[in-house]
């Protein structure tokens, strides 16, 4: 997003270029400066004088303060806003924040977990949610949710061909099954998978997803009968498990969130993606398409169909989905609305500019942006299931 920093009087966002070590400890700078910016942005909580102190006295003895709920909750929608891999920003002050802080045992993280899937889920009226537990502590390490998203498929090698399921997730099937997790009887391209919570009394357990947690949906096209047939459906809500939220210099490993999905994110890559479903050949060839020449374009006509089906089928069931060309739109109106509040709009051109028709809007012709990451931020970690244990 654009780089407007002239207009902004005063910034009090901590801007890095580099992720720096994880420390259970508080950063006393960036405490004092989202502190400064909760109350800049939020006048009417008064002066900040008297809770500067507080933080500092906090930190100095402690090692770490503690969030009002509302520096949380403000914290977390702001650490939306500021990313620049989301094309969805425009919508980030209507995120909820569940306060779970208080939640640390494996056992109830995963419950919880599943309760964020069935109140995002909402019938298929998707809510823009977060879930926030025990953040990092110098006495009291945080637990950590294994799973990139709490709804994943998994992947199984096969003897000859293809895999079966998705790919991207052979790995973590293969770790889970070596903890104890047995897939179906006959397995399927879509088989959840389990999640794992990880935590430093009772190190990684599996818990099981029920039916009723996951809302799904089955895949039809509006023209070809044929599409039924071939089986596939998605989820339908995106809640992303593996990053670690920073606000004001305390860490929160454990912070599951989600939008809703757009278009794209399934048919054009977890569908199209040659090393996720690598879906195109197989809809090409029911389409009748020329595969033996690029030349005939059998790939990109295969791969909007996909899209077209995609887009149906989440219509049809009341899932709430957006399409590229409203997403592009949404942030150059998101894009708008920072300027005129003076601030600077950060953003990752490949990530913002959608996977298919990327020069059909507006975004692809815009080359000002710059990829830093400003605080607050949800921020990439490693693996858990690839880390030695006791690493995070």
């Amino acid at each position: 997003m654009p780089p407007s920093s002239s207009q902004c009087p005063v910034d009090h966002s901590r801007i890095a270029t580099s992720a720096p070590p994880i420390s259970a400890e508080a950063d006393l700078d960036e405490a004092v400066e989202f502190i400064e910016q909760f109350y800049a942005e939020n006048p009417e909580a008064g002066d900040p004088a008297r809770r500067l102190a507080w933080a500092r006295a906090e930190i100095l003895t402690t090692g770490t303060y503690h969030h009002t709920t509302a520096e949380l909750v403000w914290g977390a929608r702001v650490a939306w806003r500021n990313n620049a891999r989301c094309i969805g920003r425009l919508y980030w002050n209507s995120l909820r924040v569940r306060d779970l802080r208080t939640v640390s045992d494996a056992d109830s993280v995963a419950a919880h977990c599943r309760k964020h899937l069935r109140i995002a889920g909402n019938g298929g009226k998707i809510r823009p949610l977060i879930s926030i537990f025990a953040p990092e502590a110098p006495d009291r390490p945080a637990p950590r949710i294994w799973n990139d998203q709490l709804v994943r498929y998994a992947g199984y090698r096969k003897v000859k061909g293809r895999p079966l399921g998705d790919p991207r997730y052979l790995g973590f099937t293969q770790a889970v099954r070596k903890m104890g997790w047995r897939p179906p009887y006959r397995p399927t391209p879509f088989d959840v998978l389990p999640l794992v919570i990880e935590t430093v009394k009772d190190g990684p357990r599996l818990y099981e997803l029920d039916p009723v947690d996951v809302l799904d949906v089955e895949l039809t096209h509006p023209e070809f009968e044929w599409f039924a047939e071939l089986g596939l459906r998605w989820h339908a809500v995106p809640a992303i498990s593996n990053m670690r939220l920073v606000i004001g210099g305390v860490s929160y490993p454990t912070a599951p969130f989600n939008g809703w999905y757009m278009g794209t994110e399934i048919g054009a890559r977890n569908f199209g993606d040659t090393y996720r479903y690598n879906l195109l050949p197989v809809v090409a060839a029911r389409m009748g398409l020329d595969v033996s020449t690029d030349r005939s374009l059998w790939r990109d006509r295969a791969l909007i169909e996909l899209n077209v089906a995609v887009l149906h089928s989440y219509e049809k069931a009341g899932v709430t989905m957006i399409d590229h060309h409203a997403a592009a739109n949404a942030f150059d109106k998101f894009e708008a609305i920072e300027n005129d509040a003076g601030r600077v709009v950060h953003a990752k051109w490949s990530w913002i500019v959608p996977p298919i028709s990327g020069c059909a809007v507006t975004l692809f012709h815009k080359e000002h942006w710059q990829d830093i990451e400003v605080l607050p931020a949800y921020r990439a970690q490693p693996d858990a299931w690839k880390e030695p244990k006791g690493t995070h």
